[in-house]
């Protein structure tokens, strides 16, 4: 990881924020989003300078432009992308508001879709890259589905993208995986590939494999 550039949407908290937090102890240069500028502070002090932070809200093309065009600006490029943002609202399928269903699409597909884009487009310049969707099938709140229907549909949606950008992007030199828990019907890495999240974003991101689903214990 050292010396890589690494864009994280949703790093200010959960999976994100411990990628953010380890992907720099590795050496990684990390350009950290986030909606809210707080849950950012504090995981910038904590970076030592290896960590930047870039707060907009990604389900807007305009502000994902503006995020891509900043990290170029001071970076050079954008070697990894991690689509961690996400909303997960618990609502009954027959009560759920309709802009809750729409906010949570908007954040966990299209938001992924539109980053997928706007960095696969600076990667297909360089010749280089890996996109990595965290999905986490079950929710937070495990295996359960009631109340989950807008997020696991989104889910879903995600590893379909995935899989269509892995087979789209590959002539681009741009691996595209997913990493998550609760994947295990859809998975079909190779064997070898570390168990837990961190190493196996890692080990993707150094690997030369592309359209990885791999399923790692939830934590």
């Amino acid at each position: 990881m050292e010396g890589k550039i690494i864009l994280i949407t949703g790093a200010g908290k959960g999976k994100g924020r411990a990628l953010a937090e380890e992907l720099s102890r590795r050496g990684a240069i990390v350009a950290a989003n986030d909606i809210s500028p707080i849950n950012l502070d504090e995981l910038v002090r904590q970076g030592g300078g290896k960590i930047k932070a870039y707060t907009e809200d990604i389900v807007k093309k305009v502000a994902i432009q503006s995020i891509i065009n900043q990290v170029e600006d001071d970076f050079g490029r954008i070697d990894i992308l991690i689509n961690h943002a996400a909303v997960e609202p618990r609502s009954p399928l027959l009560e759920m508001d309709e802009w809750d269903w729409h906010r949570v699409l908007d954040v966990n597909l299209t938001g992924a879709f539109l980053a997928m884009q706007s960095a696969g487009r600076v990667m297909r310049t360089q010749g280089s890259g890996v996109i990595i969707n965290i999905i986490t099938a079950g929710g937070s709140q495990g295996g359960q589905v009631e109340n989950k229907a807008a997020y696991l549909a989104s889910m879903v949606g995600l590893l379909g993208l995935t899989r269509s950008a892995a087979a789209e992007l590959a002539p681009y030199g741009i691996h595209v995986h997913a990493v998550g828990s609760g994947l295990a019907e859809f998975q079909h890495s190779d064997p070898g590939i570390p168990s837990e999240l961190i190493e196996a974003v890692i080990y993707l991101c150094s690997s030369s494999l592309n359209g990885q689903i791999v399923n790692v214990e939830a934590k």
